[in-house]
């Protein structure tokens, strides 16, 4: 290979994943929502983008995940899926089912998870949920839709939680959760996510597992981590929860960079006659 010159490297399949984590490499997966975006994280070398339904509030200004909408969620995936094909190609793209596209029944689940597979070329899909979403899982793996799990904070049922705490710290649902873990991987789930939970749990779950985890605010003892992009690079400054590594803060540099462009317009420095025609 030439000196200078990047390696291609081959698409992230839910195959790489499970030899990630028999292999003890790390998975490093972000949110995207955009095209711009996507294609900068897949420039980056991360392994996998999630087309998170947190798009419902960092995109678009809600206090939960809950409004949006399958269409929308179509919309925010077509953008990533064209930003990394744009790029290398690299990472898998995994996309949130939302809120009441899978709960009503099994049936009413592959039916949305096939609408949202046929309208872009994703990688798999994401479903919060353990032992109540298991036949629900089966079905969508059945027909070869690969899916990921989520359990531990699950954001679309932050009504019923009535709090973003950590969960299982009680035995009984930390066991819960153990069991709903092996339940989503004996369903078919290529991998699972585990929100907010204690790290020792968390470990003990990736040890009990063949698939691999992927932890936000669950300790370094997960298979991967994943973060949502706009609270890494502090693009949202509201929310600092600690589990949060802030590797940037854009947002200050964003509005450092306006307030110049309109004292440069208000001041007749921009454009010069350089950038003008």
């Amino acid at each position: 290979m030439t000196p200078g010159t990047i390696q291609k490297l081959p698409h992230v399949t839910t195959r790489r994943m499970l030899d990630m984590k028999q292999n003890g490499e790390k998975i490093a997966m972000l949110t995207a929502y955009d095209f711009t975006m996507a294609r900068i994280l897949d420039r980056s070398g991360v392994d996998a983008i999630l087309v998170g339904d947190s798009a419902s509030n960092v995109f678009a200004g809600h206090n939960t995940t809950l409004p949006i909408t399958i269409e929308e969620m179509i919309y925010h995936a077509r953008a990533v899926v064209r930003g990394v094909q744009a790029e290398s190609s690299r990472a898998m793209i995994v996309v949130d089912m939302p809120f009441m596209s899978y709960q009503l029944s099994p049936e009413e689940a592959l039916r949305n998870a096939g609408k949202i597979m046929k309208e872009h070329e994703c990688d798999a899909l994401k479903l919060e949920g353990g032992r109540v979403i298991a036949e629900a899982v089966k079905r969508i793996t059945d027909v070869g839709i690969p899916v990921m799990g989520h359990l531990g904070l699950m954001p679309q049922s932050i009504y019923k939680y009535g709090s973003y705490k950590v969960r299982a710290q009680e035995d009984a649902e930390a066991r819960q959760l153990i069991e709903d873990a092996k339940i989503l991987e004996e369903a078919g789930a290529f991998a699972v996510v585990l929100e907010k939970i204690p790290s020792a749990l968390a470990g003990e779950v990736s040890r009990s597992l063949t698939i691999p985890t992927i932890g936000i605010g669950a300790g370094p003892e997960c298979d991967g981590q994943v973060l949502v992009v706009n609270d890494m690079l502090g693009l949202s400054t509201e929310f600092r929860p600690r589990f949060v590594r802030r590797y940037a803060d854009l947002s200050s540099i964003i509005e450092g960079a306006v307030r110049q462009y309109v004292d440069d317009v208000r001041s007749s420095s921009f454009p010069s006659r350089d950038e003008s025609y």
